[in-house]
C-alpha cells in the first residue's frame, strides 16, 4: 500500500502545467516539487530525495525529439539507479517513451492525460519498486540521507569525474581524492560510496590528524573516510596502514599523493580521483550559483534567489579563494542580505573576495582616477550585463554595480558602450 504522503518532483518548464499538477497531486496528498529543466531538476535532486519525478522529454522551444529528456533521464539513473521516473510524452512519441523505458524510466504518462490516473500511475510505480543492480543494496531511504551527493556541473572535467565515480563506486577498489580544499572532495567521496555495496549504512569519517580518532577504525565498517593521510609522517603512516581493516573500503581526502609513503599508497589509492579547480570548470560557477542561491532562499524563507546578469558575470570570471565553498558562502551572505531574493553584482563585492573583478569594482566606487585604473575584459562584461539587466537604465544599473552615475558613465565612455 501507498502511503499517503510522497515527495515527487516535477521537471517541466510549462508553468501552467506545473500549476495544475501541484494542485492535482497536492488534492491527492503528496507534495510536489517543480523544476523548470535540467538543471534546477538535478539542484533539486542534490537538496532532497524524492520518492518519484515526473519528467518531461523537451524543454527548448521547437524541440520534439526527446534528445532532451533521454539525456536529463540517462543522469538521474546514473547518479540514482534507483530512482523512480515516469516520463511524459505526447501521443506521437511512443518511441520515446519506449527509449526511456530501456534507459531506465519505471513507466510513462501521455498527453493529455486525467489527473486522477496521472497520479494513480505516479503510486504505483512509486509501489512497485525497483530492484537495485547486481552487487548493490537499494539506494538510502529519504530519512538516512536528506541531501543526496549529486556532482552537479555541466563541464567536461564534471562530466568525466562523474563517469568515474559511477565506474569505480559498485567496487570495493579504494580511492583516494585529491585537489584544492573546497573543491568538493567530501562530496565526491560521498558519491562514490553512495554508488557502493555499502550505500545503505553510514560511512566512517575519520580525521587522521587526530590520533585519538584512530580507534573507530577498529568498529569501521563497508566504508571508512579518512582525512589527511598526506599530512602524517612515516612512522605515523606504517601504523595507520597496521591498523587499517582488511576488508574495509578506504576513501582518502588528501592534498596530494607524493607525501603518502608507497605501502600505504598501495592500501590507499587503487584509484586516484582530482577533484578539478573550479576555475577549471568552465560555466560551473554560474550553475552553482544558482544552487547555491536556491538553497540560501529556502533556508532564510527568502523569495525564490535569483542572480543577475551582472552577478553571473561576476561569478564567471572572478576566482574564488575557497573554491566551491568560498562561493557558496558568498552567495549564501548576498541572499540573506538582499530584500527579495535577488542578487547583483554589487552584493559579491565584499573585502572578503578579493578578486580581479572585485578588484577592480572597488577601484572603480572609490574614485581612482582613470589613469590609475587598469581596464579587464571582466569588467566591462559586467557592466554589459548589468545595462542589458536594467534595461540600459543607467541609475539602476549602477546601483547593482555598486558604482555612481558618474563613474559608470566614464565606463561605458571608456569601453564605447
Amino acid at each position: 500500500m501507498v502511503p499517503s504522503s510522497r515527495a515527487i518532483l516535477l521537471v517541466d518548464d510549462n508553468p501552467a502545467v506545473s500549476r495544475a499538477m501541484e494542485i492535482a497531486f497536492r488534492m491527492a496528498g503528496h507534495r510536489l516539487d517543480t523544476a523548470n529543466g535540467p538543471e534546477e531538476a538535478y539542484s533539486c535532486l542534490a537538496r532532497r530525495r524524492y520518492d518519484a519525478i515526473l519528467l518531461d522529454m523537451n524543454f527548448s522551444t521547437g524541440e520534439s525529439s526527446g534528445r532532451e529528456g533521454l539525456a536529463c533521464l540517462a543522469r538521474i539513473v546514473a547518479d540514482d539507479p534507483a530512482a523512480c521516473v515516469v516520463v511524459i510524452t505526447a501521443h506521437s512519441g511512443i518511441r520515446i517513451a519506449v527509449a526511456a523505458m530501456q534507459a531506465g524510466a519505471r513507466d510513462f504518462a501521455m498527453k493529455p492525460w486525467r489527473n486522477a490516473e496521472l497520479v494513480a500511475k505516479v503510486e504505483a510505480a512509486i509501489a512497485r519498486g525497483a530492484p537495485a543492480p547486481p552487487g548493490m543494496q537499494a539506494a538510502p531511504s529519504a530519512d538516512l540521507m536528506a541531501e543526496p551527493p549529486r556532482l552537479l556541473g555541466d563541464s567536461a572535467a564534471m562530466q568525466a569525474l562523474r563517469t568515474l565515480v559511477h565506474r569505480i563506486g559498485p567496487t570495493p577498489a579504494s580511492v583516494t581524492i585529491t585537489g584544492p580544499s573546497g573543491s568538493g572532495r567530501t562530496l565526491a567521496a560521498l558519491a562514490i560510496h553512495a554508488a557502493s555495496p555499502h550505500a545503505d549504512t553510514a560511512p566512517a569519517r575519520i580525521d587522521l590528524r587526530d590520533e585519538a580518532a584512530w580507534q573507530r577504525l577498529d568498529d569501521a565498517g563497508g566504508t571508512a573516510i579518512l582525512r589527511h593521510p598526506d599530512r602524517l609522517d612515516g612512522v605515523a603512516q606504517a601504523r595507520l596502514l597496521d591498523r587499517i581493516p582488511t576488508a574495509l573500503r578506504c576513501i582518502a581526502i588528501a592534498d596530494a599523493i607524493a607525501p603518502i609513503v608507497p605501502a600505504l599508497y598501495r592500501r590507499l589509492a587503487t584509484v586516484e580521483v582530482a577533484m578539478p579547480p573550479l576555475a577549471d570548470r568552465q560555466d560551473d560557477a554560474v550553475l552553482l550559483a544558482r544552487h547555491f542561491a536556491r538553497i540560501a532562499a529556502a533556508r532564510f524563507g527568502k523569495p525564490q534567489g535569483r542572480l543577475t546578469g551582472a552577478a553571473e558575470a561576476a561569478i564567471h570570471t572572478a576566482r574564488w579563494p575557497d573554491e566551491v565553498r568560498g562561493l557558496a558562502l558568498a552567495i549564501e551572505r548576498a541572499v540573506l542580505l538582499s530584500g527579495d531574493g535577488t542578487v547583483d553584482a554589487a552584493a559579491l563585492a565584499l573585502p572578503a573576495m578579493p578578486t580581479a573583478v572585485q578588484t577592480a569594482g572597488a577601484a572603480i566606487g572609490t574614485g581612482t582616477p582613470d589613469a590609475n585604473f587598469d581596464l579587464t575584459d571582466a569588467e566591462k562584461t559586467m557592466i554589459e550585463a548589468a545595462l542589458r539587466e536594467h534595461r540600459h537604465n543607467v541609475s539602476h544599473a549602477a546601483a547593482a554595480l555598486g558604482l555612481s552615475r558618474g563613474a559608470l558613465y566614464r565606463r561605458m565612455a571608456r569601453y564605447g558602450l
